[in-house]
């Protein structure tokens, strides 16, 4: 049975919450916001709260915030939940609750912030919207790779145990080239999954040199 700390379990509700309230928010059409490009109608809390592109003029800086407690769908959630659950109690018994809400938000904005200057350099990485905790909890699976990389952790798909050290750089790779190989329809944030791994590192880095890694 999982056993969720306190800065988990809070960022687990309010994730559900904001879930549940986009689902029963009204719709609004934020076309006005591409100009050609029609993206139809979104939930009221998606067009408050995900990540516009920068170039619109719906881009708010807090944005960069509040995009991460924002999903596309059920499995989307999920899947992010799932992992935040299973990973995120043992690095925040590690850090403390402080050092863990610092290092999830961090590696969140700093995961959209890649993404953005990775759509400047290469404007295939450029984007509409994003929403998601992806990055975030990239990054919280390479403080788990980092901080206990002989651990084996067992994969839903496909079920077998994998280091997570590995985990990590094999992800990293898919994140990688998946950015770069998009293909067309992909609503994937595949460099915000980079940029959660590679910001997860810095951060890390910085608080190993400051001899700062525990609480």
């Amino acid at each position: 049975m999982l056993r969720l700390t306190p800065v988990v379990k809070n960022i687990i509700i309010i994730n559900v919450i904001v879930f549940v309230a986009g689902m029963l928010a009204p719709r609004v059409d934020i076309s006005a916001c591409f100009g050609q490009i029609n993206l139809g109608n979104q939930d009221l809390i998606t067009a408050y709260l995900a990540l516009f592109n920068v170039s619109t003029p719906c881009f708010k800086p807090y944005q960069l915030f509040t995009y991460m407690f924002v999903h596309g769908g059920f499995f989307h959630i999920f899947f992010n939940m799932l992992a935040l659950a299973f990973l995120g109690p043992i690095i925040e018994s590690f850090w403390g609750a402080k050092k863990f809400l610092m290092f999830y938000i961090i590696t969140g904005i700093g995961a959209a912030v890649f993404n953005i200057l990775i759509g400047y350099v290469f404007p295939g990485g450029s984007f509409g919207l994003m929403v998601g905790a992806s990055g975030a909890v990239y990054g919280v699976l390479t403080a788990f790779g980092v901080l206990f990389p002989n651990m084996e952790l067992r994969l839903l798909f496909p079920p077998i145990p994998v280091k997570a050290k590995n985990l990590v750089l094999v992800l990293g790779g898919i994140a990688i080239y998946s950015g770069f190989m998009g293909r067309s329809g992909d609503n994937t944030a595949h460099f915000a999954h980079l940029g959660g791994i590679v910001v997860a590192f810095i951060l890390i880095t910085i608080w190993r040199k400051r001899g700062d890694m525990q609480s």
